[in-house]
């Protein structure tokens, strides 16, 4: 398990140098009391593991650029690969006031690293932002512009590279706009924004957070989180948590209709991995406890298998 005695922990994501993994994680003191108010106060920390269990905190890897810049709020959840170049590149949510200075508006942007440990935000951020001809931006009709969580992994053939977003239609029911956003790169550092790889369903989701898309043990899966708040009238008497929605492959097609929680809503932002001797594993962050409303710390590697062709995840809780 990863915590923190003075802050709170939640969305996170891994990197493996082959010798250790790295955990980069969200985090915000403990002093603000209230932990609805740790998005805006949001850092990227980083700690180091040789088993995904004990880790020791290392430096912090990012923090929000001082004003204007489009993550001068608040730095987010991300992703990091290592291009044919050798290069490690972090790409990352960056969060930003709107003129009415309650809703904020999310783009990506990214940074470099040669080791893992010293980043430098690129001077092109941000790289993308939310384009209005698919999705949608500030609009009355939600909480804020969701346009974050980029998960971006190289095509199956080999040549280029994806990335899935956490993005809305730009039309339906609120509460079942949320889509998987996508962009196409062939160098990693050139991004052409695409439209969704999914369609709002009736009962759906307001929000996919924190997508990855993985084959596990050769089944190819995609999970998002989103809690029963966030999700369609229908999807509320579950109160995952996070889901598992079937694939035709790693860019889809995904069937969000038939999504189905793997986890209650005590864990949130989950991300499978694939450990050293071969096997799947999900951690997650812990959103609640018997007697706590937030918890904020993450779990250890939690075993998951096939059952009858759905992902079942050894919590036990």
């Amino acid at each position: 398990m990863f915590s923190l005695p003075d802050s709170w922990v939640w969305d996170f994501w891994l990197a493996d140098d082959g010798e250790r993994h790295h955990l980069f994680f969200l985090y915000a003191s403990r002093a603000l009391k209230d932990p609805e108010a740790r998005h805006y106060r949001a850092s990227i920390g980083h700690a180091v593991s040789t088993d995904l269990t004990d880790w020791t905190r290392v430096e912090d890897a990012l923090v929000r650029s001082d004003a204007p810049a489009f993550d001068d709020l608040a730095t987010w959840t991300g992703s990091i690969v290592r291009g044919d170049d050798g290069l490690w590149r972090m790409f990352y949510t960056g969060s930003t006031l709107a003129p009415d200075g309650v809703k904020n508006i999310q783009s990506i942007g990214v940074a470099t690293s040669e080791d893992l440990y010293s980043w430098t935000k690129s001077a092109a951020n941000p790289i993308l932002t939310a384009d209005p001809r698919w999705y949608e931006t500030l609009s009355p009709d939600w909480h804020d512009e969701a346009f974050r969580d980029p998960w971006v992994f190289r095509d199956p053939t080999g040549e280029g590279w994806h990335m899935l977003i956490t993005a809305r239609a730009k039309t339906g029911d609120p509460f079942s706009r949320g889509v998987v956003g996508h962009a196409t790169s062939t160098d990693l550092d050139h991004w052409v924004l695409q439209p969704p790889l999914t369609s709002p369903v009736d009962d759906g989701f307001g929000q996919l957070e924190v997508t990855q898309t993985e084959s596990a043990d050769g089944q190819p899966v995609l999970i998002f989180s989103c809690l029963a708040e966030h999700a369609s009238a229908a999807r509320r008497e579950h109160t995952g948590g996070v889901w598992a929605a079937p694939a035709g492959g790693l860019v889809g097609s995904f069937d969000i209709d038939a999504a189905y929680p793997i986890t209650d809503a005590s864990l949130y932002s989950g991300r499978l991995v694939r450990l050293r001797d071969g096997s799947w594993a999900m951690l997650a962050f812990r959103l609640t406890g018997e007697h706590t409303p937030f918890v904020g710390e993450i779990t250890d590697p939690l075993p998951v298998a096939w059952d009858g062709g759905r992902l079942v995840v050894a919590t036990g809780l």
